[in-house]
């Protein structure tokens, strides 16, 4: 078993509450929440969610404060707007919202909201069906399809998993959706029908699934075999199974935008690339980081890698021209957490980047730039992911104990 992160904290508490930051709490704009709604009996989890569990929370408050320009280089054209100044007015209120639901924060400049369902850690979410539905998956054993309108729950997926899950997915035509789950499953059913399609058992812990982007094919990251499994995503046959891929588990895997090639991210601190047409490995980059990676994103033309990792920084990698082998990471995000990443998540045209930490915020990048452009903060717990809207407008964050729907966010 791996050891846990260092400089483990004895409590959860922010550690800079008497600190001065860029944006406070009130710099949420519009969340949704889901969060506890009674008590439940803890269930035993992977150790590899365990330990993504334990952040690095403690940072003096020269290193909290926001730095300047962290990147000349722009790999992503993305323009070259400089960062705005310390002063620069809030974003406004949304227009006409006159109603809510939920639980919500009244004394927040900009509004969110919390949903209320899962009984406990919300461990994964996105957002389906052209944004008006929201998909999450818990530690509860239930994955829950959302109305994001009014936030009532349309359906518990059944039958439910046997174990905590650990991570949905969800086709691009918002079709049919996959759960992994502590029992060594991932199942998949029909968003539409609620219909369970199938089951897939594994020989050890599944700790990541991703549907690929044309919806043929499913990667499951697996904990003990150090390796990740595709398959066929109509008939469950398997496609690839590399055990031992990494020298230690597995922590997230996902697709290129092609369905051709499958990133990998593990405890060993390295990213491996594998190719399913030549059945090989692409490309490896050790030490990545210098800590262990909790998380990879590629961006929607597939030349860009996103990783999160415990070192408190998210990396963007061109895993396109393969300039990593001379330069290393093309841009290096640090200064927005406090604490571990734990995960990560481009805009559809990678105008902005979007992270969640174990410091219980929500940061949205310039990734041209290189700087933090926001600090959402209203969750109570350790964000354990994040996603963006196909419209830009709405960042979506799962927390313990609950998912948060965060912010209309203007580009």
């Amino acid at each position: 078993m791996a050891s846990q992160p260092q400089d483990t904290p004895s409590s959860a508490k922010a550690q800079n509450e008497g600190g001065k930051t860029a944006l406070q709490r009130s710099d949420v704009q519009l969340s949704f929440v889901l969060a506890r709604d009674g008590v439940h009996q803890p269930r035993k989890v992977p150790w590899v969610t365990l330990v993504r569990a334990y952040g690095h929370f403690k940072l003096s408050l020269s290193e909290a404060k926001r730095g300047q320009q962290l990147a000349s280089l722009d790999p992503l054209a993305l323009g070259s707007d400089s960062p705005p100044p310390e002063n620069q007015a809030m974003p406004k209120k949304l227009q006409g919202e006159k109603t809510s639901w939920g639980d919500h924060e009244p004394l927040s400049k900009i509004p969110f909201k919390i949903m209320k369902g899962h009984q406990h850690i919300v461990s994964s979410c996105h957002f389906c069906v052209d944004d008006t539905k929201l998909l999450s998956g818990s530690y509860d054993c239930t994955v829950k399809l959302w109305d994001a309108v009014d936030g009532s729950v349309v359906r518990n997926f059944e039958p439910e998993p046997g174990a905590p899950v650990l991570e949905c997915s969800v086709t691009a035509d918002s079709r049919r959706i996959i759960a992994a789950s502590y029992d060594k499953t991932v199942r998949a059913w029909d968003l539409e029908t609620g219909k369970l399609l199938w089951k897939l058992s594994h020989e050890t812990f599944v700790v990541s699934c991703k549907f690929s982007p044309d919806g043929k094919y499913v990667v499951s990251g697996l904990d003990v075999d150090r390796g990740i499994c595709v398959t066929d995503a109509e008939d469950t046959t398997t496609v690839s199974h590399i055990k031992d891929h990494h020298r230690m588990s597995v922590t997230s895997c996902c697709f290129d935008p092609d369905s051709q090639r499958v990133a990998s991210v593990s405890l060993d601190r390295s990213i491996k690339i594998w190719d399913i047409t030549s059945q090989a490995t692409l490309l490896t980059i050790t030490k990545a980081h210098t800590n262990a990676i909790s998380n990879c994103c590629f961006t929607f033309s597939g030349h860009f890698l996103c990783t999160s990792s415990w070192d408190k920084t998210l990396k963007i990698w061109n895993v396109h021209t393969g300039e990593f082998r001379n330069q290393g990471a093309c841009v290096t995000l640090m200064q927005g957490h406090e604490g571990s990443v734990s995960s990560c998540h481009f805009a559809r045209d990678t105008s902005f980047l979007v992270s969640g930490g174990f410091d219980r915020t929500v940061a949205i990048w310039d990734v041209g730039e290189g700087y933090r452009k926001l600090s959402l903060k209203g969750h109570n717990d350790w964000v354990m992911d994040v996603a963006v809207s196909n419209n830009k407008k709405w960042i979506l964050s799962a927390s313990k104990p609950g998912i948060s729907e965060p912010t209309a966010h203007n580009s």
